[in-house]
Order: C-alpha cells, then sequence, then structure tokens
C-alpha cells in the first residue's frame, strides 16, 4: 500500500490542533448545544451509503442545499459547483462543455470524476463522462447535492476517482404545492419551469417540467486549429477570426411517486441544437448541431428495521441515453487540405450512438455486533452499445490520417468510428463502522469489480475520526480509487484523432487525507484539509502505440498531486452571513517532472448574504483563480488569471419571488486553457458581463 512521505506532517496537525481544542473545552454540555445550532442538523449520506452527520462523516465532503443555490443567484449548476472548496469549473472547445475539476485532476473528457443524480450514475459509454453534450444542468428541482472530495471507489465503484456529486432532486414535502417560474437573460436565454408536490391517494408524489433555451455567449475565436494547418498547406480556408457555436434548446422532465418503503423516480433529458463551441475538432463550425436523449428510471425499496437489528434495500436502475448529430459536424472547413488530399466541402463526420444500462444492487446493514455498523452490497450492471453508425466524407488510413471518400455516406460496422460494444460488472463490497471509543469511530471499507472487458480491480478505503473535542473534529483517510477505459478509448476505430486500444488498463490513485472541522464560536466554524494523491496508468493518446496506425490510447505515465483546502463560514450578524473557502493544489507529472497542467494551483471562492431590509438579500460573489500552467511541449506563456465578482438581488412580494443576478460585473476577459497545444491558441473565452431575471410564484 502507497503511502505518501508527509504522512507523519499530516498526523502532527492533527494531534496538535486536536489536543489543543481539547485543553480549551470548559465541559461537554456544550456539546449538546452547539449540536442543536451546527452540524449534527446537516447530514450526508454520501460518505456511507447511509445518512450521517456531515461533521462526523469518514470523506472530505460538502453539502449544497437549496436555499444555498437560491441565495447565490446561480441559474446554472456549473455556477453552483464552482462555489466548492477544491473545485474548478473549466470549459473545454469542443461543444463548450464544463469540466469539473476536483484537486488539479483533469483530462480532455472529464472522466475522472463520477456524477450521480438521485444515486445513479450519469456517466455514457462513448466517452466515460456525463457526455459533452450535457448542455447545462437546472436548479429548481435540487433538493441538495453532495460531493466527495477524493477517491470513492471503496462505495461507488468505476471513475470515482477524483470525487462524487450526486444531484438529489425534491419530493413532494420540499415542494409543497405548485410552483411555476420564469427566467430570461442575456445571450436570448429564456426558460420557464413548473413544479407541483402533493398526494395521490396515498401516494406522495412530486413532478418537474422545463423548457428553455440560449443562443450562448458566442465569444470571439481569434485563431483555430485550421488556422495552423493554412500555414502549413498555403490554404485559406479557416474562419477564425469569428464566433464560437455554443447555444442550446433543453427539456427537462421529473417524476417522483414514493409509497411507504417503496419510491419509483423517471427523468427525462432532452438537450437539442447544441452547437459545436470551438469545433470538434478545434476548429470553427458555426452551422454544426448537435442532439442527446436521456432517459432515467429507477426503482428502490428500502427499509432500515426490516428484522432485529437489520437493514436491507435494493435498487433497479434502466438509462438510455441517445446521441444524434441532426446535421453534419464539419471537423475542418471547406478547402482544408491534408497530405492525402483536398476537401472542397471540408471533412464531415457525425457519430451516433445509443445505449442501453442496466444496474440492480442490494444491500444490508448489521449493527447487531456491539460498536459496530456493517453494510454488505453486491449488484450487477449491463452496459450496452447497441447501435452505432456515422455520416462521413473521409476514410482513415493506416496512418491515421483522413482521406477524400467523394460524397457524405453513412458507416456502419467496421468503417464506421466505432462497433458496437457491451460490457458486464459484477461488484461486492463490505463497510465497517467501528465505534471503538466514545470519540473515536473507524470505517473500513472494500470494493472489488470485475469487468467483462477490462479485468478486477478491488479498492480499499480507511477512514479514522476522532471527535476530539466538543468544537472539534479530526479525520485521517486513506482510499484507493480507479477509472475504467471509456468504449472510446478501448474500440474506436477509423479516428483521424486517435484509435482505441483493447489492451489498456484502468487508471488507479491512492490518496492520503487529513481533515479537520472547527467550531470555533456559536457563529463561526472553519474547515481544514489537507491531501497528497498518486495515480498511475494515465490513458494518453501517444504516436504508434499500435503497430501502424497513427495516434492511439495507451497507458503512459504517472502523476503525484498535493494540496489543501480551507472553508470558513461566519454568521456575522443576523443580517449578515459571509463564507469563503481557499484551495491550492500542485499535480506533478512523473515522466517529465514539470506540472501537469490546465488547473489552477490557487482557487479563491468569497461571498456574503446580506439581508438589508425585510425580505431583500444581496449577494455578492468573488471568484479568484490563479496559477495555472502549461503542459510540456506547449510554449505560450501560462495561462492568465482572472478574478470575477458576480451580484445577485433576491426580493418576496406575497406569493410571488423576484431575484437578480450579475454575472462577471466587471466584465473581465477570463480565458481557460485550450487543450492541444497551439489549436485554439489564445485559449476559451468565458462569457462576458451578463444579466438575468427569475419571476417564482408559489400557489
Amino acid at each position: 500500500m502507497y503511502l505518501p512521505p508527509h504522512t507523519a506532517m499530516l498526523t502532527a496537525i492533527l494531534l496538535s490542533f486536536s489536543l489543543a481544542a481539547h485543553a480549551s473545552a470548559d465541559n461537554n454540555e456544550e456539546d449538546d448545544d452547539l449540536k442543536a445550532i451546527y452540524g449534527d442538523k446537516l447530514t450526508v449520506s454520501i460518505a456511507t451509503g447511509s445518512q450521517k452527520s456531515l461533521r462526523l462523516a469518514p470523506a472530505v465532503t460538502s453539502v449544497i442545499t437549496a436555499a444555498d443555490i437560491r441565495a447565490m443567484g446561480a441559474t446554472d449548476l456549473d455556477q453552483v459547483l464552482e462555489t466548492v472548496a477544491g473545485m474548478h469549473v473549466e470549459k473545454i472547445g469542443a461543444n463548450y462543455f464544463s469540466a469539473y475539476v476536483l484537486r488539479g485532476i483533469i483530462n480532455e473528457l472529464n472522466s475522472q470524476i463520477l456524477v450521480l443524480q438521485n444515486g445513479v450514475p450519469m456517466t455514457v459509454l462513448l466517452t466515460g463522462n456525463r457526455s459533452r453534450l450535457w448542455g447545462g444542468y437546472p436548479l429548481q428541482h435540487i433538493s441538495r447535492i453532495e460531493i466527495i472530495r477524493g477517491p470513492g471507489s471503496a462505495l461507488y465503484g468505476a471513475d470515482a476517482y477524483s470525487g462524487v456529486i450526486n444531484i438529489i432532486t425534491k419530493n413532494s414535502t420540499e415542494i409543497k404545492g405548485t410552483e411555476f417560474g420564469v427566467t430570461a437573460g442575456s445571450f436570448s436565454t429564456r426558460d420557464v419551469w413548473i413544479q407541483h408536490g402533493g398526494k395521490l391517494g396515498s401516494v406522495d408524489f412530486a413532478a418537474y417540467l422545463r423548457t428553455g433555451k440560449t443562443a450562448g455567449s458566442a465569444n470571439i475565436i481569434e485563431a483555430d486549429a485550421q488556422t495552423g494547418l493554412d500555414r502549413v498547406f498555403g490554404t485559406h480556408a479557416s474562419l477564425a477570426p469569428g464566433p464560437m457555436n455554443n447555444g442550446h434548446d433543453a427539456i427537462d422532465a421529473n417524476i417522483d411517486l414514493s409509497y411507504e418503503k417503496w419510491r419509483w423516480r423517471s427523468n427525462f433529458i432532452l438537450r437539442d441544437n447544441i452547437g459545436t463551441g470551438t469545433g470538434v475538432s478545434s476548429s470553427l463550425d458555426p452551422v454544426g448541431k448537435l442532439k442527446s436523449q436521456r432517459l432515467t428510471s429507477d426503482i428502490s425499496w428500502s427499509d432500515n428495521h426490516a428484522g432485529q437489528d437489520w437493514g436491507m434495500g435494493f435498487n433497479l436502475s434502466y438509462v438510455q441515453y441517445l446521441q444524434r448529430l441532426p446535421t453534419p459536424l464539419v471537423l475542418y472547413p471547406a478547402g482544408v487540405t491534408f497530405p492525402t488530399g483536398s476537401f472542397p466541402d471540408g471533412i464531415i463526420g457525425s457519430p451516433n450512438t445509443s445505449e442501453r444500462q442496466i444496474r440492480a444492487s442490494a444491500y444490508a446493514m448489521y449493527s447487531g455486533w456491539r460498536d459496530h455498523q456493517l453494510r454488505i452490497g453486491v449488484g450487477h450492471d449491463d452496459l450496452n452499445m447497441y447501435d452505432t453508425y456515422e455520416f462521413k466524407n473521409f476514410l482513415v488510413t493506416p496512418a491515421g490520417l483522413p482521406q477524400p471518400a467523394g460524397a457524405v455516406q453513412t458507416y456502419t460496422g467496421t468503417l464506421a468510428f466505432l462497433q458496437p460494444h457491451r460490457r458486464t460488472i459484477d461488484y461486492v463490497y463490505l463497510q465497517d463502522e467501528w465505534q471503538f471509543a466514545p470519540d473515536w469511530n473507524l470505517t473500513a471499507g472494500l470494493r472489488h469489480d470485475s469487468y467483462s472487458d477490462v479485468g478486477s480491480t478491488t479498492n480499499p478505503r480507511l477512514a479514522l475520526v476522532w471527535d476530539a473535542a466538543y468544537n472539534l473534529t479530526a479525520k485521517l483517510m486513506y482510499g484507493e480509487a480507479f477509472r475504467a477505459p471509456s468504449f472510446a478509448e478501448l474500440y474506436s476505430i477509423n479516428n483521424p484523432a486517435q484509435r482505441g486500444n483493447p489492451s489498456i488498463l484502468p487508471e488507479s490513485v491512492k490518496t492520503l487525507e487529513a481533515a479537520l472541522i472547527w467550531q470555533a464560536r456559536s457563529d463561526l466554524q472553519a474547515k481544514f484539509n489537507i491531501f497528497q494523491f498518486r495515480m498511475k496508468n494515465l490513458i494518453r493518446t501517444v504516436p504508434n502505440a499500435l503497430k501502424g496506425t497513427g495516434s492511439s490510447y495507451a497507458n503512459t505515465n504517472s502523476q503525484e498531486g498535493h494540496g489543501m483546502e480551507t472553508e470558513l463560514n461566519w454568521q456575522a450578524s443576523r443580517q449578515l452571513r459571509l463564507s469563503g473557502n481557499y484551495s491550492y493544489q500542485i499535480n506533478t507529472d512523473q515522466v517529465t517532472n514539470q506540472d501537469a497542467g490546465y488547473a489552477p494551483h490557487h482557487h479563491v471562492f468569497a461571498r456574503a448574504d446580506w439581508q438589508f431590509a425585510q425580505d431583500w438579500l444581496l449577494s455578492p460573489q468573488f471568484n479568484w483563480v490563479a496559477g495555472r500552467k502549461r503542459t510540456v511541449g506547449d510554449l505560450r506563456p501560462p495561462v492568465a488569471d482572472y478574478k470575477m465578482i458576480d451580484l445577485s438581488l433576491r426580493t418576496n412580494a406575497g406569493a410571488w419571488e423576484v431575484s437578480g443576478s450579475i454575472r462577471n460585473l466587471m466584465n473581465v476577459d477570463a480565458r481557460e486553457p485550450s487543450f492541444a497545444p497551439g489549436s485554439i491558441p489564445n485559449d476559451i473565452p468565458l462569457a462576458k458581463r451578463s444579466f438575468y431575471l427569475q419571476l417564482t410564484y408559489k400557489m
């Protein structure tokens, strides 16, 4: 088992802080008072699979409630997650996709973080992420968001690598009646939504429906990948300078029925007319549009008192995901030239996929063994990409270059970008929460996953939690996690950018963490944690990884990282609440001994919630992103830091709630790093100053 070299330092910090606080405690009677006011009312289930006090959870966790979301004036999930300590939302050029970067761990597909909705993975088989055709996520129906910062594979399996995000939707008791609202704002943004919660006889019922659209910020891209090709071949095909293509249309629908110990939830997400961002090949495509459709349905039963000392439950879920490209995507514009020939109409390629995912799981909890809470779980996943086809006007040479193939045609089978594939997973996990002393708890977990296509992996975790004093909790944690290769990484064929490699192994990471939660006063809470990790078998594209081809995927190098995160929450007065966090991380490539690049070394977020008059709340926010390096071989200057201010204002007038927000108040030219060196030389611009207004009516 790998243990980073600074273990002694982590332990010493925990001990010194804990002993100091323990010595300052006057008596244990204050413990109950603080628990009544603070975090013991705030619970989290993502850390152990069952409800537990956030303060005592055996992981570094964050919880964002619906009230938090309303106060910050956010209009999309991206804006909410940017407020989380250790997390930065980075824009990827293709489809203007949002990457959720935790602790500096990032790849181009953002496949190293697991996103769940009500515990069901949002992962698609093709890319191993929640899909590049994500198109944002609405907020009105979210009850809370629970986040693990760090490895979670011992409980959640694949892709719970840098962290886990679980989006929990509202039930009937949280909605209570009917609500509807409208949102309008910059970039032709329009949203209309309605939700209802109540009873259908003895059944609790909740439903949500939203439709919306946005044209996107359409910032100007000064130069793109085609600009570089024009210089090489003497052509003038590039459409840069030109605007990004990053709008989309959206429909979201949820239904939630519960009866006694049973619950059925279904969710439909449609994203249409999704723009190509800076182009799927980093060459501007102003007309290309994409479409994705996701249907999720799950039924669950749970009984925490199924028998003496026993609790049990099971879940069965079904997901269908469709990627459709109604208009051909222009990978490179008309007039592009390669050594294999010229393409008067451009290089056109439109891959389409259909996926069906069925997951079944069950668990049992036993508390009859004194001071222990045992949990055992089993599961089976049947993941099937059953349909693939492609519209394109090119074929791929053995060297991995596109060559002209006449008019656009439909290709299937061995001539498509990927053939249908199926993956099954069987897993079992065991977890023990051992209260071996009044103030000490040790959580140990182990999960074994057996894949039909990439072998088996076993991932442990240990978490020691010390309730050191009435106002201080200390944690020391070790965990391992893995990321399974996506179908594109394993099986991609006829792709001019990269080809699959069926022999690659899952990525792995080992992490050591230490954390403190200090309730300094009844109105002031501070959190601090430090971490170290080592990642192995990272999957990247390399030249000639397979004989006779161009670039293909391979397990290449390893990375090591370390850092810290601090959080502060202060109820300064009845009218003013201040909160903020600071994160620092360094991630080093072990082959080059250079910075791994892209992610910020420093990140500061701060927010004030000021109730300056009855029913009026003003919330300014400050976001500073700094210290982003280039990767080895990218000779461009470091990515410029940025400081951004957002402002929101909310008021109530009877049944109406009115809120307005200004994003990027100072109109800062903020940019995120482009991945491939030189493809988008001046990086990916973020939206300039924008305005939003939302009206909500509760019946």
